[in-house]
């Protein structure tokens, strides 16, 4: 059975920093891509950030561009967000995402139907 962690959430203040950590149980983790979610309520999920299994691509939303760093440790089946310059409007919660395939592919890195395995999510408070 595939598990996936988040932790690390938290309450920042605007212009701080925070670092998320997914870890995941239960399946080869460099096989998998895994990428970082978000969801503010009545919105849709947001793709945040997108690391391949193995060799390091990353693959950055726009809107964080700059300011968020996805990473990933595969003997610790782990992949981190850092999180820097947080602003207000980035209050929600925080997704982790494991891709069936092994790579972002660009064009659909963010689509949530090659994706199997979620986490339940971790929350960000960022106030003004």
């Amino acid at each position: 059975q595939v598990q996936v962690v988040e932790s690390g959430g938290g309450s920042v203040e605007a212009g701080g920093s925070l670092r998320l950590s997914c870890t995941v149980s239960g399946l080869t983790f460099d096989e998998h891509a895994m990428s970082w979610f978000r969801q503010a309520p009545g919105k849709e999920r947001e793709g945040v950030a997108c690391i391949q299994g193995i060799g390091g691509y990353t693959y950055t939303g726009d809107s964080v561009k700059g300011r968020f760093t996805i990473s990933r440790d595969n003997a610790k089946e782990t992949v981190y967000l850092q999180m820097n310059s947080l602003k207000p409007g980035e209050t929600t919660l925080y997704y982790c995402g494991g891709n069936r395939a092994s790579f972002c592919a660009v064009g659909y890195v963010f689509r949530e139907g090659v994706y199997d395995y979620w986490g339940r999510g971790t929350r960000v408070t960022v106030s003004s």
